[in-house]
């Protein structure tokens, strides 16, 4: 128990450290773009003065360092500051879209990780047979594809020619449950296609691993049947790499995102981020950034405690 404890609070210090080698590449990116802010912000008629009053406003009149450790001081108490565009509080801007994004990657994740791991058992149980090649083939060509490919292809079959769900995600705080579920299937489907495929072949290739193991040879002398074997016996030591690989794939869910909303217009963090880049609001776009990579350490470091706990033996590295 005091491994494991020890284990995670290593973890939780090496993600601090990677969230601030993280932030400080954020800062440093927006620090390099060309073109004055004030200057995009007020416009070609915009006077010295003006200027000088906005870079003050913004802080911009300070070094950038300085502006650094400000900046980080506020995202560590919460405070995101207000948005460029509208004057709204960032953390307000955000709340809705980010419950909007967290939902979209739940569902997609109830779709994608009980279906991946029934494939992957079946596709071990029924290996190199018609099942396994066809479900391979399928889902390594659903990966090939990029994200906004898939979307549009879904769209023109489920929304164009079928009419069965809408083309458009357009969800908002009030939209009923089974309303939001029918709104968000298309984009949900869309990703669960994208991360299917990693799980699946893993959930294959763990459990095939293990069928040669003296254990697994042993049941089989013992007359157990082969699902029996690998539902029983494989899968249960199967689950290190198997969670790893599942954790990874939801980090994938929240962070890669940004294609998906903007091909559906659909109210989340991606979409969000994208329309601050074309207005230029520069804290916003910061903010998203920093939350899209806390949300995919921590989800990194969840699969890596939760690898090392299905398997204590990692616990011991020789």
């Amino acid at each position: 128990m005091l491994s494991i404890i020890r284990l995670i609070l290593e973890r939780l210090g090496l993600g601090v450290l990677v969230l601030f080698a993280v932030s400080l590449i954020i800062f440093l990116g927006v620090e390099l773009l060309p073109g004055d802010l004030c200057q995009a912000l007020q416009g070609q008629s915009a006077t010295e003065s003006t200027l000088a009053a906005c870079r003050k406003e913004l802080g911009l009149e300070q070094s950038a360092p300085t502006r650094y450790f400000h900046w980080l001081a506020n995202i560590a108490q919460g405070d995101f500051g207000k948005s460029l565009a509208n004057g709204r509080e960032i953390s307000e801007l955000i709340g809705v879209r980010l419950a909007n994004t967290f939902f979209l990657a739940l569902v997609a994740a109830v779709i994608a990780v009980p279906l991946s791991l029934i494939l992957g058992i079946l596709a071990a149980l029924y290996r190199n047979s018609w099942f396994d090649r066809s479900i391979n083939v399928l889902t390594l060509a659903s990966i090939s594809f990029p994200e906004f490919f898939v979307a549009y292809i879904l769209i023109l079959v489920f929304s164009v020619q079928l009419g069965w769900f809408p083309s458009l995600s357009d969800v908002s705080p009030d939209t009923p449950l089974l309303e939001r579920l029918h709104k968000v299937f298309l984009p949900a489907l869309t990703l669960t296609l994208v991360v299917m495929a990693h799980m699946m072949r893993m959930t294959r290739a763990a459990i095939i691993n293990l069928m040669a193991s003296p254990y697994i040879e042993m049941a089989q002398f013992k007359g157990l049947s082969r699902s029996h074997i690998i539902i029983h016996h494989a899968l249960p030591n199967a689950w290190a790499p198997i969670v790893n690989v599942v954790a990874l794939n939801l980090a994938y869910l929240i962070v890669g995102v940004v294609i998906v909303e903007v091909v559906f217009v659909y109210p989340g963090l991606g979409q969000l981020i994208v329309d601050s880049v074309q207005k230029r609001d520069i804290p916003v776009v910061q903010a998203c950034s920093i939350i899209f990579a806390a949300t995919y350490v921590l989800l990194n470091l969840t699969a890596d405690i939760l690898s090392i706990a299905t398997n204590p033996r990692l616990l011991h590295p020789k």
